[in-house]
């Protein structure tokens, strides 16, 4: 789990007209050239594991090409010259992870944070300690409340026999605050067909939290940091396709808001260019123009008021204090937080399963 855990800013007027209008006139472009310089906070390039600001902890960005499926839903290609168990080197296109058979991470804990998993392209089996079982993928986006603790395992079953299997997902760490960190723990699928997907002005946008351009996301969970609107957090993934302009709304001040540059060449924020594959955090109340260049630039967006805690981390755990992470381990080893109910901790479901999703409650949406 570490591979996937590893982590802000006089006018002078002479004695005639002639001197007077050049001196403003030179001014106001200075103050309005260090504007757009102050709207950059920074810009830090990307890894495997995307640093964030806070209320969020981290993001990684999952992209694998999958090959054909075999019976048991794992590639049906050799093994031979991985690490199973640890398999985060990509060979031949894509990656095992933590899986031996189905790719994915098998039956894991957290407490005190959030999960928003994204998927793309593909799709996730989910399994967890409540009784919680789900497959989504294409477009959805499972939010999970770890809160007081649950195990859960997020696999990958390549469904396809006939043709490849691609998988692009990102994963999300949104802090809870210390008030929250011991709520029951829950999940909430926004499902592809209520995230509001939309053209604006040549860009595409798909709003996953949050709200901007007069659209908004499913609500989250009562529990999330993101359920106050005054916290504004966001996440948006835009496309701009070659040769776009799109400029971003201001949002609160005193927010973080970072805009990930994952796929793309030559994109300007505010005119100035940024490398492929970095990310930049930008001044939160003023509004930001972005523009492609020839290709076409695809982003992710962060951004929400800070929690502004004490984050004290191990692995799979996040509190606030040192004491409360050794809790959360004696716990864990007295309690497994419920225990794994089923035979296996890299449980899949059929593979003539379709998306659904099985609350602790009982409840079960099926969306085919």
């Amino acid at each position: 789990m570490k591979n996937r855990r590893k982590f802000l800013h006089q006018i002078l007027t002479g004695s005639g007209a002639m001197i007077a209008t050049p001196l403003f006139a030179n001014m106001t472009f200075k103050e309005n050239k260090m504007e757009k310089l102050t709207k950059i906070k920074k810009i830090r390039s990307l890894g495997f594991q995307w640093e964030t600001l806070d209320p969020f902890l981290f993001c990684v960005h999952h992209e694998d090409y999958y090959p054909k499926g075999n019976d048991k839903m794992g590639p049906a290609a050799s093994l031979s010259g991985r690490s199973l168990g640890n398999d985060f080197h990509i060979k031949d296109g894509w990656r095992m992870y933590h899986g031996t058979e189905v790719p994915g991470f098998p039956g894991h804990p957290h407490r005190g944070f959030e999960t928003l998993t994204v998927v793309r392209t593909g799709m996730v089996d989910h399994s967890d300690s409540k009784g919680g079982l789900g497959r989504y993928g294409n477009g959805d986006l499972q939010w999970m409340t770890a809160g007081k603790g649950l195990l859960h395992s997020e696999m990958f079953p390549l469904l396809n026999k006939d043709k490849n299997n691609p998988l692009e997902l990102f994963q999300i760490w949104l802090n809870l605050p210390a008030k929250s960190k011991m709520v029951e723990p829950d999940y909430k699928m926004f499902w592809s067909e209520n995230i509001p997907k939309f053209n604006y002005k040549g860009a595409y946008v798909e709003i996953l939290a949050g709200e901007m351009f007069g659209k908004h996301s499913p609500t989250p969970p009562h529990n999330s940091w993101a359920s106050d609107k005054d916290n504004v957090v966001g996440v948006f993934n835009i496309v701009l396709p070659p040769n776009t302009t799109l400029t971003l709304p201001a949002t609160k001040a005193g927010a973080n808001r970072s805009l990930y540059y994952y796929q793309g060449k030559g994109l300007t924020i505010e005119n100035k260019g940024i490398p492929d594959y970095h990310a930049v955090d930008v001044i939160s109340d003023k509004e930001i123009t972005i523009r492609s260049a020839q290709e076409s630039a695809k982003i992710l967006i962060l951004q929400g008021m800070p929690i502004q805690e004490p984050v004290v981390q191990h692995g799979p755990f996040v509190m606030n204090t040192r004491a409360e992470i050794q809790q959360a381990f004696d716990e864990y080893q007295q309690t497994q937080f419920g225990g794994w109910p089923f035979s296996r901790y890299d449980h899949v479901h059929d593979r003539s399963k379709g998306r659904f999703a099985r609350y602790p409650n009982g409840k079960e949406e099926n969306k085919g």
